[in-house]
């Protein structure tokens, strides 16, 4: 057996017997009758990974997103939404255009929570979507890290030109990623007259999710773009704020 997999296995059967708590540094290291040292790396990684999240030297470590979706477990997502729902049924109201949580799953963007705008003409999306496809799904591979992002392009390839014209190979993908993480927004045109805005949601600053709008293009004038994503970043910005302040 490969000794240092066994402790970090150990160390997350610990931390999900009690998911909703955090485990202090200490706690882990005594339970787990190891050094700190030691246990700060694996924890580190684990962290990286996003199979756990730090919540603060004082508060400790809990089960991150991945733990969760090894097994499609919602209890994550339903916490996320929880926290969005009522600021996501606001922008919808404010803005009248159809909202969107979106997270990645299974390789996929999905859906975990959708408010819809009182729109005649209204644009639908499937629960589960092609990650290159959507605005929510590159904002999220964006802020991936460089091993995740290289792991999933490695599964699923690079995006047609008919998809995301210019990103059809390594450096026309990673400029395109580049772009969006300094704008902290992706916007997408589909052939069909669609259009897609997403920001990024956080929590302890690390992006766990995408908050994201989309119409018919003929509803998205140049003054109704600033309007949208002044609107969603001040959204992301309260939900990432609620996130953030839970234990």
């Amino acid at each position: 057996m490969v000794l240092v997999i066994v402790k970090a296995l150990d160390i997350l059967e610990l931390i999900a017997q009690d998911p909703t708590r955090a485990h202090s540094l200490t706690e882990i290291a005594e339970t787990m009758q190891m050094n700190q040292a030691t246990c700060v790396n694996i924890l580190k990684t684990l962290v990286e990974k996003n199979y756990l999240e730090h919540l603060g030297r004082k508060k400790g470590y809990r089960l991150g997103p991945m733990a969760y979706n090894l097994t499609n477990n919602l209890s994550y997502s339903q916490d996320l939404v929880l926290v969005a729902k009522d600021i996501m049924e606001d922008l919808t109201r404010r803005i009248n255009e159809t909202s969107i949580l979106g997270v990645l799953r299974n390789q996929k963007r999905f859906i975990v929570h959708l408010v819809n705008s009182d729109q005649d003409l209204q644009v639908r999306s499937r629960t589960e979507r092609n990650i290159y496809e959507t605005a929510s799904g590159r904002l999220l591979l964006a802020f991936m890290s460089a091993k995740e992002r290289e792991s999933l392009v490695n599964a699923i390839g690079y995006p047609g030109p008919d998809i995301w014209p210019g990103a059809s190979t390594s450096q026309g993908l990673e400029a395109e990623l580049r772009s969006i993480q300094a704008q902290e927004l992706s916007v997408t045109r589909s052939k069909t007259h669609i259009i897609g805005l997403a920001v990024p949601v956080r929590r302890h600053n690390q992006v766990i999710a995408s908050l994201s709008i989309f119409l018919p293009e003929i509803r998205f004038s140049d003054d109704r773009k600033k309007e949208f994503e002044s609107e969603l970043r001040t959204a992301a910005q309260l939900i990432s704020q609620r996130l953030s302040a839970l234990t």
